[in-house]
């Protein structure tokens, strides 16, 4: 995405942001039970679909990168693992915050929980393994493999809650719960932004990334 166009698409995501807040916090209503701090749903769901999103780029970007070899896929696959490390501790910093008041507990080893957690190990010691692969494609490829193994955790995440014994809610559309409109509307504008939000740091990161690369080849040009 060029300069303009990034720029541009930066403030429409800012704007879609504060519209997310805007309904979560102004015009949905608060839930029967848990009241206001139900309010940290929008968020926590929102990160925790970007996270699945970020880390399935990771996977696909990690198999183009072991067919072609090209650069631009290993570049997009360590900026994705990034934004979705971001958003896995957003889902991590959230959850707490929401079980505080729905189990009385910052935190208990519930599957969900705990496979999440798993999943941010995961992607975090993918970015130490490429972060140390500058220069080196045994290293990416190295790289790449792990992303594309971790991502065998997403959908575990997604299907703990019913495959085992847990405190954590499914997901609403297999739960049955029905929710108020307003409430839905709000669901819907959050994951839309934050999924924006995605786009736009996952954009800002490979600019960055081609730029360190362009840099480390003039770099490389003057000392030749």
């Amino acid at each position: 995405m060029k300069r303009d166009g990034l720029t541009v698409f930066g403030v429409i995501t800012f704007l879609a942001v504060t519209a997310a807040l805007a309904m979560a916090f102004l015009v949905a209503p608060p839930e029967r039970t848990m009241g206001e701090v139900q309010r940290i749903f929008y968020f926590h769901v929102a990160s925790a679909w970007n996270a699945f999103l970020a880390f399935a780029v990771v996977a696909a970007a990690g198999v183009m990168y072991l067919r072609t070899r090209e650069r631009r896929w290993d570049l997009l696959g360590y900026a994705s693992a990034e934004v979705g490390v971001l958003f896995t501790t957003v889902v991590l910093l959230t959850g707490p915050i929401w079980g505080k008041f729905a189990w009385l507990t910052w935190w208990t080893w519930d599957p969900r929980l705990t496979t999440t957690l798993i999943l941010w190990f995961i992607y975090v010691a993918y970015l130490v393994v490429r972060s140390s692969a500058e220069g080196s494609e045994a290293q990416a490829r190295l790289a790449a493999v792990f992303g594309i193994i971790g991502f065998v955790d997403v959908p575990i995440v997604f299907v703990s809650a019913r495959w085992w014994r847990s405190i954590h809610p499914v997901p609403i559309t297999t739960a049955g719960i029905a929710m108020e409109p307003l409430m839905v509307a709000a669901l819907v504008v959050s994951v839309l932004a934050f999924t924006a939000l995605y786009a736009y740091l996952l954009n800002v990161r490979l600019r960055m990334e081609r730029l360190s690369v362009e840099i480390a080849g003039l770099k490389a040009d003057l000392r030749g």
